[in-house]
């Protein structure tokens, strides 16, 4: 569920007030731990015990893992910089004097300078997007050119810009009716908005960068197995729910996520997945997918995020409040409901969300390890040595996808929203409560 943790994640923070827009989500994804140096490859017939690339993988894995960190810290601290010369420059107070010369009307003056705050951002951070995607091309993980990633970079600013746009009219409309309780209330009217926008990210936005086909009408024996795991786990799973997304056309990686929730939700499974991995794979990968689906997670994620953005818009309220009593006047800010005062606002919640990242992804590596002892546990009985299906799994795509063979203890914790490489190879090939007797956790 990776893409679908980051795509959650971005929509319920970066959305909100732009928090993770200056915050690049750690791309874990199935990047994690940890490998000997010189150990073989496991792509052979031999059963895996761990985790192990060969010396020349070994060193592209960490050459690209240590750029990807590097990048991270820079972009986080870039995109700080924006709103800290956003401040400096006086930019809020200048657009604000032009957006009241406009009209009086306040729902306008916001509609046109929230807009403008996040368009500035946006170029300002450009630069860091395009070396990410330098990076990714560099190592052979992107295949994407140049005019095709501009345009996604445009379509993927369009929902930010609507969505951030009524994000911002809300905040300044409950700033101005409570300005001691607003990061309370404000809280409140943003959960409809935000989890809409989940509900429709599969439908709407999903759609705008990748073709999605129904897995039936692409994969007809791959759906006939996967039923198979579904009546195993005691649920059904339409097959208008289940999708081939082509990723290849982008990516060389491997994946497999759910999205969405009520009648949006729905399982989808990477092309190069279906290509590069084996059927008991894939129905691995799916009984993964399978467990968020089954053991709520998403709706889960979504109630756990929003008591965390609750706690973080306490401490940006109690934040920016202190910094203006310092700084209004250097800044041209008359007071917190005064359109100027949104870089600081934004700058606030964005260096609180970078500082709770390690606990956003703990959150995350939770439910990645409770959906892989769900998926070992619906293929048993299906898939013969299950276990070793899921270590060849893991360590094709962690080849592919230049797993970290051996982050530090800080790497992991502040980057990985995935159990470690290692730990999950650890966890797939001696998790066997049938052969000890004892009672599966979730599917008896």
């Amino acid at each position: 569920m990776s893409r679908n943790v980051r795509t959650l994640r971005l929509i319920l923070i970066s959305s909100l007030l732009l928090a993770f827009a200056a915050i690049p989500a750690a791309r874990a994804q199935e990047q994690a731990p940890s490998a000997t140096p010189g150990a073989s490859s496991a792509s052979s017939p031999s059963r895996i015990s761990g985790f192990t690339l060969s010396p020349e993988k070994y060193q592209r894995a960490k050459d690209y893992s240590s750029r990807k960190y590097f990048h991270y810290f820079v972009s986080s601290f870039w995109g700080l910089a924006a709103f800290v010369l956003l401040l400096v420059l006086r930019v809020g107070p200048k657009c604000r004097d032009w957006v009241e010369s406009i009209s009086k009307l306040r729902w306008l003056q916001g509609l046109l300078y929230a807009p403008i705050i996040i368009l500035l951002f946006s170029l300002f951070t450009l630069p860091t997007d395009a070396w990410d995607q330098q990076l990714a091309l560099s190592f052979g993980l992107s295949v994407q050119g140049w005019s095709s990633w501009l345009k996604d970079w445009v379509l993927n600013l369009l929902p930010v810009l609507i969505v951030g746009t009524l994000l911002i009219l809300i905040l300044y409309a409950v700033l101005r009716r409570s300005p001691h309780r607003w990061w309370f209330y404000f809280w409140l009217a943003s959960l409809p908005v935000l989890a809409f926008v989940v509900f429709l990210a599969p439908l709407v936005v999903e759609p705008m960068f990748f073709k999605f086909e129904p897995l039936a009408q692409k994969q007809p024996v791959l759906v006939a197995e996967i039923e198979k795991v579904t009546q195993r786990g005691g649920i059904s799973i339409p097959p208008e729910r289940m999708f081939e997304m082509n990723a290849s056309s982008k990516t060389t990686g491997l994946n497999a996520y759910v999205s969405g929730f009520g009648a949006s939700k729905r399982v989808v499974v990477w092309d190069n997945t279906i290509a590069k991995a084996t059927i008991p794979q894939i129905l691995f990968v799916f009984g993964h997918e399978m467990g968020h689906y089954v053991l709520l997670h998403i709706p889960k994620i979504l109630s756990i995020y929003a008591v965390l953005l609750l706690v973080l818009y306490h401490l940006g309220y109690r934040c920016v409040g202190w910094a203006l009593d310092h700084w209004s006047a250097a800044w041209g800010i008359r007071a917190l409901d005064d359109w100027a005062s949104l870089p600081a606002l934004l700058l606030v919640i964005n260096l609180l969300v970078f500082l709770a990242s390690p606990a956003f992804n703990s959150i995350s590596r939770h439910f990645e390890h409770e959906a892989d002892r769900y998926g070992l546990e619906v293929i048993h009985g299906i898939v013969p040595d299950g276990g070793q299906v899921a270590a060849q799994y893991f360590q094709t795509s962690g080849e592919l996808n230049l797993a970290d063979p051996d982050p530090s203890p800080f790497i992991n914790v502040w980057f990985f929203d995935h159990p470690s490489r290692k730990d999950r190879v650890d966890f797939v090939v001696n998790y066997d409560p049938w052969s000890k007797g004892e009672s599966p956790v979730y599917v008896k």
